[in-house]
């Protein structure tokens, strides 16, 4: 079962580096953001005296850049494969082979995201780079739980979406379910603005849902924002998330596959 989860990861990696253009592309418009973000935020930092909620001018730029990089990673865009093949009744084929349905899809999530942070998440910070003043993780050893944390977020990231896309089983459609999602990551998780700019009680809640663990709190630990037994409780929050998401996911798996409806068969 390894073997062929390896297998099924590696192919799904070379399958979205075959996609050159889209990918040059994705890379641009996520950096074009970043200049933009991190413009908008410097100006806002201005106006408050140079810091904004204990973060200057360097964390504000660095976080505008670093939290485009994870947009792909943790898929808050979201990834409608699944769903697209519930709707047509290809699951069914998924459903027979010798493989677990969430294992498979989660494998072939992962090879997409370590594609994907290679090429769209490290290009935005360093073109970044060439322009802001941009923090980086220091001590040097800082960068291990940084990657530990980029690894849970694309967890999340994944059985979030594995979530969204099981509700096809029902709906049929998962559309307004998926955009209303990407709505919720977009606001919640830090992609628009850092949720530490938020009203102290909106921050709080933001902070107990799952979404920050996507891309907000792996920033934070980039920034140093989070020391020793800080840095362990955000890993362990982001674990916890990814934990129960998936268990979810295990839950509306089972129920589905005991009534498969296959749209028009």
């Amino acid at each position: 079962m390894l073997r062929l989860l390896w297998e099924i990861g590696r192919r799904s990696f070379r399958r979205a580096s075959t996609y050159r253009l889209a990918t040059a592309s994705g890379a641009f418009i996520n950096t074009v953001f970043g200049y933009v973000r991190a413009s908008i935020l410097l100006v806002v930092a201005a106006a408050a005296g140079g810091a904004v909620r204990g973060m200057d001018e360097v964390d504000l730029a660095t976080f505008a850049f670093v939290s485009q990089g994870f947009i792909m990673v943790s898929g808050a865009f979201g990834e409608p494969e699944l769903a697209e093949r519930i709707r047509s009744g290809d699951v069914v084929i998924d459903l027979y082979r010798p493989a677990d349905l969430q294992l498979w899809w989660l494998a072939t999530w992962l090879g997409r995201a370590a594609f994907q942070a290679v090429a769209r998440g490290v290009p935005p910070v360093v073109l970044g780079a060439l322009t802001f003043e941009l923090r980086l993780p220091d001590p040097w050893w800082h960068w291990f739980p940084f990657l530990g944390a980029v690894v849970l977020a694309t967890l999340v990231g994944f059985a979030m979406r594995f979530c969204s896309n099981l509700v096809s089983f029902w709906l049929l459609d998962n559309r307004g379910v998926d955009q209303l999602l990407t709505l919720s990551i977009s606001f919640f998780a830090g992609l628009l603005l850092p949720i530490n700019l938020f009203p102290t009680w909106l921050e709080t809640v933001a902070r107990l849902l799952p979404f920050a663990s996507m891309i907000q709190l792996p920033a934070e630990i980039f920034l140093g924002r989070h020391q020793g037994i800080g840095v362990a409780w955000v890993l362990a929050q982001q674990a916890l998330w990814a934990c129960a998401l998936v268990l979810l996911g295990r839950w509306m798996l089972a129920a589905a596959t005991r009534r498969v409806v296959v749209q028009g068969g």
